[in-house]
């Protein structure tokens, strides 16, 4: 299986159709979200092409393909015009024989990791900032936003596929060398 594994949409409809139409050049199997999917927050400037109801419109056409958990900007709200869950503040995925702890980064992250065995890998998004390491032999990873990245960062997701993750840019085009396991 090939997956698609991104965070912090924030509302944004001109990154979440660059999301999609990566995806759809990739030919992923799953698009796995990190939450922070239709609001900004109030921290955050309004993103470019800020318009939740058309990332909503978006993502629930491919929503049988969506996995996605709670971020800590996502509401009850949220959930009743998204047609797929999003609401749990994790989820446990085995994926070629390791476990994924995917979440939003607010309440687990790489200095507050939840109980995992070593081996196991930590995705997170929320800090908006690309990461990949190593934490008490955990592989803690994150992709960065594809709306609001910081530090001039790239507007990023990861690709993963047989063993191997890879950081793109919204365009598509690999831009850090990564992990693979």
């Amino acid at each position: 299986m090939k997956y698609i594994i991104a965070s912090d949409i924030h509302g944004s409809a001109y990154y979440c159709q660059n999301l999609l139409e990566a995806y759809r050049k990739e030919k992923a199997d799953c698009l796995l979200l990190l939450g922070d999917i239709l609001y900004h927050g109030p921290r955050n400037p309004l993103p470019k092409g800020y318009n939740p109801k058309e990332v909503f419109a978006m993502l629930n056409e491919v929503k049988d393909e969506i996995i996605c958990v709670r971020g800590n900007c996502d509401s009850e709200v949220d959930q009743m015009v998204l047609e797929f869950p999003m609401m749990a503040d994790y989820c446990i995925l085995d994926v070629d024989g390791r476990i994924w702890f995917a979440t939003h980064g607010h309440l687990f992250h790489n200095e507050k990791l939840p109980p995992l065995k070593a081996g196991s890998v930590l995705l997170n998004g929320h800090f908006h900032l690309p990461v990949c390491q190593e934490t008490e032999g955990i592989t803690y990873i994150n992709p960065g936003s594809i709306a609001l990245p910081k530090e001039q960062a790239e507007h990023s997701y990861i690709s993963y596929e047989k063993g191997v993750f890879t950081w793109k840019d919204i365009m598509g085009k690999e831009f850090r060398p990564f992990a693979s396991y």
